[in-house]
């Protein structure tokens, strides 16, 4: 008997415990029974978060996640104004706002499915507003307008699934691959170009430079030359007048000095022959001790 009441007890502890439903905070519940979502009066019955009650094995218990999330897809495709591609990576914050609208659109609830339709609302929006400016407005300036634009369409669309779109967000605004890869080479070509200007006005200005500086090296040697000839011109004149002045004093001796110098580069080699007449004044100083 006792052993009766021990189960008994033990089942009745096991039912009570599965018919207790707890609800974390940041979580709604919505029961269905039989298949049927419980409602009162017509309304989907909502658990907030605390403890409530269950019919335990009959009741199925979804529970849906009432906080702000994040929904970060992968970059996609959109069209500007001017035809131009842009590949778009952007992010949406979002959260439940009906949860009865949001557990019947999404298929019980899913997560996935309410994120899948939820990207292609906001891509469909987002696609409508790049597809009314140009690349030129979307990077220079409008691009918060855009987004408080894709967020207002975006908020709207997403009413009949039963979320609240909190913000959209553009991460990063970029050009396909091929296209980037073009412009990239484009770009390299216009810079080695412009690198080969400068390169080609740098060398005309060395060329300038090297031609202006030899000829003013040769300016300058040119004056040194004509300098140096001027005052060695001047020297000898000095010398002159001062070799003027001393022979001058005695002709005679300096007749007989230049004689002698005459004789010594006459006579340097031992084979010098010259054929003068008996008559020539070169010998008249070895002819007479007086030169006579």
């Amino acid at each position: 008997m006792g052993r009766l009441i021990a189960v008994i007890a033990a089942v009745l502890v096991a039912v009570f415990l599965s018919s207790i439903l707890v609800v974390n905070e940041g979580e709604r519940a919505i029961v269905s029974r039989f298949g049927k979502i419980l409602k009162d009066d017509g309304i989907t019955r909502i658990y907030a978060p605390g403890l409530h009650l269950k019919i335990p094995m009959i009741d199925k218990i979804k529970f849906l996640d009432s906080r702000i999330q994040t929904l970060d897809g992968a970059a996609d495709r959109f069209v500007t104004s001017e035809k131009k591609d842009l590949m778009v990576d952007s992010y949406v914050k979002w959260r439940i706002k009906d949860f009865e609208k949001y557990y019947l659109s999404t298929n019980g609830g899913i997560k996935a499915n309410a994120e899948s339709l939820l990207q292609r609302k906001i891509n469909n929006d987002l696609r409508t507003e790049f597809g009314r400016r140009t690349i030129k407005e979307i990077v220079s300036g409008s691009r918060d307008e855009l987004q408080q634009d894709a967020l207002r369409n975006a908020s709207e669309s997403a009413e009949d699934l039963g979320i609240e779109v909190v913000d959209v967000r553009v991460k990063q605004i970029n050009l396909p691959a091929n296209v980037s890869a073009s412009i990239y080479q484009r770009m390299r070509a216009e810079r080695t170009a412009v690198a080969k200007e400068h390169r080609a006005q740098g060398m005309e200005q060395s060329e300038i430079i090297k031609a202006n500086t030899d000829a003013s090296v040769i300016i300058m040697l040119a004056e040194a030359q004509r300098k140096a000839l001027t005052v060695r011109g001047e020297g000898d004149a000095t010398a002159a007048k001062i070799y003027a002045a001393a022979f001058g004093q005695d002709p005679e001796f300096y007749s007989f000095l230049r004689s002698l110098e005459a004789y010594k580069a006459s006579f340097q080699g031992d084979s010098n022959v010259m054929v003068l007449g008996s008559d020539s004044d070169f010998f008249k100083y070895m002819k007479s001790p007086l030169g006579k």
